[in-house]
């Protein structure tokens, strides 16, 4: 029992019911119900880690621990929140830390979530993955369960408002077979990336009308999103406009 974690998941249950939030969940099952395991999520808006955990609490009543980035730790709000449900603070100066805390996690038994792509996507595609998700199991000797979320950009994502009233939004989670700890990192990143390339492909499929120029929708499938490419652009000069700022408040 973790009354902390279970008083946490009640709320946001009934946070959701209060949006009218409509869950599919496909693929549970391939959530291990024992063992580490790490959680490959696709990330597309800024709540996917309240809705990712969902499979694994459905299935096998198993928490997530996600790695979260320190600034939110920080916060007086968020903080003591973060840490009494065991998350990870990811600290970008000292990644080396958080890598350390996440793989002795997984070898305890416990399911870490991650986010391969490390930023949201603006064009809600799969975008390039960092090999950290892969190097964990490979050390750990845990399996990778990739995890594609979709619908969670409707809610809050980059660049667009928040619509946290009673929307009634249709979310989907679908859960693809747990992929072993075998080969190195860069093979182990490619057969994640296309396990949740070809998840996302059938999730979208399952989900329903993609009405032509709405932003959440993908330019793929007719709608008014960035293409992958146009999206890293536009990360790359916010990246490059967030060094000028720092290079100028540091003197």
């Amino acid at each position: 029992m973790e009354p902390a974690y279970d008083t946490v998941i009640a709320i946001a249950r009934s946070m959701w019911a209060a949006q009218g939030l409509k869950f599919t969940v496909t693929g549970a099952e391939n959530v291990p119900l024992t063992g580490g395991a790490v959680i490959a999520i696709n990330h597309t808006g800024y709540l996917d880690f309240t809705y990712a955990g969902l499979p694994a609490f459905l299935h096998g009543r198993r928490k997530v621990r996600f790695m979260a980035k320190k600034e939110v730790f920080d916060s007086k709000v968020s903080g003591p929140i973060m840490r009494a449900l065991k998350h990870i603070p990811v600290d970008r100066g000292a990644g080396a830390d958080s890598y350390r805390a996440a793989v002795e996690y997984l070898q305890a038994g416990e399911l870490v979530g991650v986010y391969p792509e490390a930023t949201i996507s603006r064009s809600f595609e799969i975008k390039e993955f960092k090999s950290g998700a892969a190097r964990m199991a490979l050390e750990a000797g845990v399996p990778i369960v990739p995890t594609v979320i979709w619908g969670a950009q409707r809610v809050w994502t980059k660049g667009h408002p928040r619509r946290m009233g009673r929307t009634n939004t249709p979310i989907s989670i679908g859960v693809a077979p747990p992929i072993a700890p075998l080969g190195d990192p860069a093979e182990l990143t490619a057969t994640l990336h296309r396990a949740m390339a070809d998840t996302l492909d059938r999730v979208q499929q399952a989900y329903g009308p993609h009405p032509a120029g709405e932003y959440w929708v993908p330019s793929r499938l007719g709608g008014g999103a960035p293409t992958l490419a146009e999206a890293d652009a536009m990360d790359a000069q916010e990246s490059a406009e967030k060094a000028a700022r720092r290079a100028e408040r540091d003197g």
